[in-house]
């Protein structure tokens, strides 16, 4: 899919506007913030370009999660969360507008201001902002919450956190963050911290709160009531300080939110046909063809949407942990590459029907091109030649089967890599130059049907090569308890990127995440040449420094083979009762994070 990054042409914005704004200099305090040029809403925006201002309040979605909860707290490593709540029911200084690649607009703060290069930035209050208890929202709950988020809370907000070397209150409403690093991104990354209630936690053991305190917040939507490990109940603040901004006007229509938690996904499935659930968003286009035809779908109560978008593919499938032998060996890994069929089991589970990720940016302007390296990407590859994966340079492709189930040509090409690597066949039974037999564990999360069903499958492959591989099923809390600590052989990973890459992804793929418990970085990826175009990414200049960046990571994150791909998912597939609307505009992202329910409503 074709896809103007920019989208100069629509949004009004020249060439000549995006090179004059190589320096990111803000000279006053403004209503938002690019990561390149200008933001695409003017400071007299009615709504986001994605949002119906007039649409009705009320109504309720009701949808499913495989799994269970411990925890109410998102933002702290300990216990399991619904994965919702963190975008949900937090607020953070500034907003994003899914319709633009990387664009912020004031939410609690109503101005940004940055330095020359964005070395500081400086937000300003928005005197009516308040928590859900009616109390204001200062300065001091904005620093404590920085602060604590960036030395107890999760992982992921500890990176940014070290690279402020100030934080400081400049006025009744106002405070500036100076960086001790060069990263354009940190400026608006910043911007997007959650805001909690310093005074809720004073006499509170913030990193290991479960469910036993609910976390005040500034959102529309609050904490009503749950159940523990069944369901979560959100419902509307109808004294939200925020409903007439008009980042706001349009969003949060639905006046309730229910999550309701399953043992697995027939059940859920089923809970949806009952009606318990009114949306369901189905991942299989085999089963979205053959299986929603139940009366409801027939009768018109439900109805079928397909959601395109134009983001990168991610990264789905089974993960190998490099800490560990044999995975540490890339032969090992391009071997197991080999042995999984994706063709037939595609074909098996789905009809065929689901295209196949082939590399972290695919589907994107962002993804890598075929064949060897050229022009800029190469420049930037090529000071890490001696270390670079095989492909990298050259140019790499996933194996590609012949359909068939035997897989004879990729089973031989990972026999003789496996021989390479020092395992060979003895007793029918895969056995390295000690005797010692090539097994391993594939981890998975109880319930996880599709994944399960595709393990089996691959397992029966490893078979024939003498390689004995063991499924396990836990529980939600066992799965994330054991994948923080990087307790697995091999499991089931997805990584969702988007159109902006940026400091995130040295939580994903970066050296620190190789011995730190929580990071993204399950695979155990330790890769200077990953982490110096991480940082072209943050440090680039202008648009085409940025996608040649983007494009040299997509070849050493995919010649790593550190994941066996599988099914990327183009379009988003939502059955939802006939009541539930959203606008006919749909923002670049599609159906990203909380599109829905962020902008629908109901007619019901």
């Amino acid at each position: 899919m074709k896809f103007d990054f920019f989208q100069i042409a629509r949004r009004g914005v020249s060439l000549g506007a995006l090179i004059l704004a190589g320096g990111f200099a803000q000279a006053e305090p403004k209503h938002g913030i690019a990561m390149y040029g200008e933001p695409q809403l003017p400071p007299d925006f009615v709504s986001l370009p994605y949002a119906n201002p007039n649409a009705p309040k009320g109504g309720h979605i009701a949808t499913g999660e495989v799994g269970s909860f411990d925890s109410l707290n998102p933002h702290i490593l300990k216990g399991s969360v619904p994965w919702a709540l963190r975008f949900l029911t937090y607020e953070s200084l500034m907003g994003r507008n899914w319709d633009e690649p990387f664009s912020l607009y004031g939410l609690l703060a109503e101005s940004i201001e940055t330095g020359p290069n964005r070395e500081w930035v400086e937000f300003t209050l928005r005197e009516e902002a308040a928590f859900s208890d009616g109390s204001p929202v200062t300065v001091e709950d904005v620093m404590w919450s920085y602060e604590t988020l960036g030395t107890a809370g999760h992982p992921r907000y500890h990176g940014v956190w070290n690279k402020i070397d100030k934080m400081e209150q400049t006025g009744p409403r106002s405070v500036r963050f100076d960086f001790n690093v060069e990263d354009r991104e940190l400026a608006l990354i910043v911007g997007m911290r959650p805001i909690l209630k310093k005074a809720q936690w004073e006499d509170a053991d913030f990193a290991a709160s479960g469910l036993d305190v609910i976390p005040l917040s500034t959102a529309p939507y609050v904490i009503d009531s749950f159940e523990p490990g069944r369901v979560v109940v959100l419902k509307r603040n109808p004294d939200y300080w925020g409903k007439d901004l008009p980042f706001r006007r349009g969003t949060q229509n639905l006046d309730e939110i229910r999550m309701e938690f399953f043992g697995d996904d027939t059940a859920m499935f089923e809970a949806f046909k009952a009606g318990i659930l009114n949306s369901n968003r189905e991942f299989n286009a085999e089963k979205w063809a053959t299986q929603y035809d139940f009366p409801a779908i027939q009768s018109g109560d439900m109805v079928k949407s397909l959601i395109p978008h134009e983001r990168p593919s991610g990264i789905r499938g089974f993960v190998m942990n490099s800490r560990r032998a044999p995975f540490d060996d890339i032969r090992v890994r391009d071997a197991l590459l080999h042995a999984f069929n994706f063709e037939f089991i595609n074909e098996t589970m789905t009809g065929g029907k689901q295209p196949r990720i082939t590399s972290y940016f695919s589907n994107s302007v962002l993804g890598m091109a075929a064949g060897p390296a050229m022009g800029r990407v190469k420049e930037l590859l090529q000071p890490f030649e001696s270390e670079l994966p095989s492909g990298a340079l050259e140019g790499y492709a996933l194996p590609v089967s012949d359909g068939s189930e035997r897989n004879r040509k990729n089973l031989r090409k990972a026999l003789a890599l496996l021989e390479e690597a020092g395992w060979t066949v003895q007793d029918g039974v895969m056995k390295n130059a000690n005797g010692q037999a090539l097994t391993f564990e594939l981890l998975l999360r109880q319930g996880d049907s599709g994944n399960e069903k595709m393990a089996e499958l691959y397992v029966e492959a490893l078979k024939r090569l003498g390689v004995t591989v063991t499924i396990n099923k836990i529980d939600s809390a066992q799965y994330k308890e054991r994948t923080n600590g990087y307790d697995f052989d091999m499991t089931a990973y997805w990584r969702g990127l988007s159109l902006s890459p940026g400091n995130e992804q040295k939580l994903y793929w970066g050296s620190e995440g190789v011995d730190k418990p929580g990071t993204r970085n399950w695979m155990g990826m330790n890769s200077p040449a990953a982490e110096a175009m991480i940082d072209e990414i943050l440090n680039a200049k202008s648009r085409d420094d940025f996608i040649a960046a983007t494009r040299a990571l997509d070849r050493v994150l995919t010649s790593g083979r550190y994941v066996i791909p599988v099914y990327q998912f183009t379009v988003s597939r939502l059955a939802h009762s006939k009541g539930l609307k959203h606008p006919e505009k749909l923002p670049i992202y599609g159906d990203w994070f909380t599109w829905q329910p962020d902008v629908w409503w109901s007619e019901n």
